[in-house]
């Protein structure tokens, strides 16, 4: 087993986890996403365009087909990958290869140290971060087993030296040839408790991390929608 305590800064990349991180918000260029013509305009244009013409009829039946086909092309590919979950929306790293998906609503926000960030604005134990970090490793494995990498990540990595933690769970998948390892768990501060899922992967020469989690006393609410985080994470070769 190869310790995880070689991994260069990992502690400072991981500590939003920790404790909440108001960070800096990251606006997208463009406010305003693309318009959308509605059904209605185009049967418009069709019946002020066609009524004075043979088919009209046809006409008009061709442009409650064609209505729905316009809106499709109108959509950006973010919102309409996300029809597939709904509630969520995608991330995809096209330069260190991994995808997952976070709640509608969720901001980007800048960490230093964090390859990708995305919070609550009002909650703000409510996060998902991914840090990637280089690795002469070829497999998951190579570390030790779901229960052993989990601890070392918690204890080291995902919790301040002031928080009691607790590890629940730990198991291993494989997605496409891919180890994967999940886990979950509890970080316990003097004013806080924050309940944790974690997915860790290797491909590409990296280590990748995802993490997140929510405060104790929503986990309830939030532990569906977290957990479909955790599992939409998924890396790719690049």
């Amino acid at each position: 087993m190869v310790s995880l305590q070689k991994f260069p800064s990992v502690h400072n990349a991981c500590m939003l986890n920790a404790s909440p991180q108001q960070g800096l918000f990251r606006n997208s260029p463009n406010g305003r996403g693309p318009g959308f013509i509605r059904s209605e305009q185009v049967s418009e244009v069709s019946i002020s365009s066609c009524q004075d013409r043979p088919g009209r009829r046809q006409f008009l039946a061709m442009g409650s087909t064609i209505a729905p086909l316009l809106l499709m092309s109108y959509q950006t590919p973010t919102s309409f990958a996300a029809e597939s979950k709904k509630g969520f929306l995608p991330v995809t790293d096209k330069k260190d290869g991994y995808n997952f998906v976070y709640p509608f609503g969720w901001q980007e926000v800048v960490v230093e140290g964090q390859d990708k960030v995305f919070k609550d604005v009002i909650e703000p134990l409510e996060s998902v971060s991914v840090n990637v970090i280089p690795t002469s490793k070829q497999d998951i494995r190579d570390f030790g087993s779901p229960q052993q990498v989990a601890e070392t990540l918690i204890k080291k990595f995902l919790s301040s030296p002031s928080q009691k933690t607790k590890l629940i769970e730990a198991s291993e998948h494989d997605v496409e040839g891919k180890a994967y390892y999940t886990f979950e768990f509890v970080a316990q501060a003097p004013n806080f408790t924050r309940h944790g899922l974690t997915a860790v992967c290797i491909g590409n020469g990296k280590f990748y991390t995802l993490t997140t989690g929510a405060n104790e006393r929503r986990w309830e609410k939030m532990k569906d929608r977290l957990h479909t985080v955790v599992d939409s994470f998924q890396i790719f070769n690049v």
